[in-house]
């Protein structure tokens, strides 16, 4: 089975693997918080929602520097 979009896109767009999975996530909950609170029924699952949103652009991660 062929994923699309393809994770090493994915991966590429955002810089690893680990931030992917915690900045797709993060979106997912967020979609689905707002969906549940407004009652609103979603057409596609949160967690493909937030993939697109990655792959188009729409969504980036944001560098923050730690504080000592």
């Amino acid at each position: 089975m062929m994923l699309y979009p393809p994770l090493s896109d994915l991966v590429q767009k955002v810089g690893s693997r680990y931030l992917l999975v915690n900045l797709i996530a993060r979106r997912a909950r967020d979609i689905s918080g707002v969906a549940e609170d407004n009652g609103i029924h979603l057409e596609k699952k949160p967690v493909s929602t937030a993939v697109d949103e990655v792959y188009t652009g729409k969504i980036k991660p944001v560098s923050r520097k730690p504080k000592i």
